[in-house]
């Protein structure tokens, strides 16, 4: 996919807020400090069209990102904030179920992965929650570059070890550099495949 144009569209404090759900749309998660802002900038050629930032738990609202004019690229705020009371943790908790469970145009969510680490409990867990509530989503590492080759092939195994515990068949995995753009054509060829599949069989959101 050839990224014509990526514009922003507004923030959202609540999913009723976000825009009119009439086209297909794409969001992407992980826990602070993931590199989400760095990934979403390096897949539209854009060096600041999300907010990067060193301090974890930046993104606080619905981020919606127009991309082609045809597609939402939506950036959710992350889980698993240290440094943020009890109560505004809940909050952004309940933010992010609310719109994940009834944003009906949701296509897919990338939840993004650091391979830098072994598995965590809280990626663990939300992965869980995405397959027990029914939510299509993919799996995204991210950093790769900080590790050596083998480290993070050990690392995504890791995962998928853990993983088939639980699971039969695992979802869609992309390894990804945002340093290096790694991965972000794969990502944008799903996108676009989807995109083409849901035009194809006139699948209509607003119904």
């Amino acid at each position: 996919m050839v990224i014509k144009t990526a514009t922003f569209v507004k923030s959202s404090g609540k999913w009723q807020d976000c825009p009119e759900p009439n086209i297909p749309e794409y969001a992407f998660i992980g826990r602070s400090n993931v590199g989400k802002s760095s990934l979403i900038n390096a897949m539209m050629n854009h060096k600041d069209l999300a907010k990067t930032s060193q301090t974890p738990g930046k993104t606080q609202l619905i981020n919606h990102f127009l991309v082609n004019e045809n597609w939402y690229l939506t950036d959710l705020p992350g889980y698993g904030y240290a440094k943020v009371s009890k109560s505004i943790r809940k909050d952004f908790e309940k933010l992010i179920t609310n719109y994940i469970l009834n944003r009906k145009n949701l296509v897919n969510l990338f939840v993004l992965v650091d391979s830098r680490h072994k598995p965590q409990t809280i990626d663990m867990e939300f992965i869980q929650w995405c397959g027990e509530s029914g939510v299509p989503f993919s799996i995204v590492f991210t950093k790769v570059d900080k590790l050596k080759p083998n480290a993070a092939i050990k690392n995504v195994e890791d995962y998928k070890t853990e993983l088939h515990k639980t699971w039969e068949d695992l979802p869609e995995i992309y390894v990804t550099s945002a340093e290096k753009k790694e991965g972000c054509d794969e990502i944008l060829d799903f996108i676009q495949k989807t995109n083409e599949f849901l035009a194809n069989n006139n699948v209509n959101f607003d119904e």
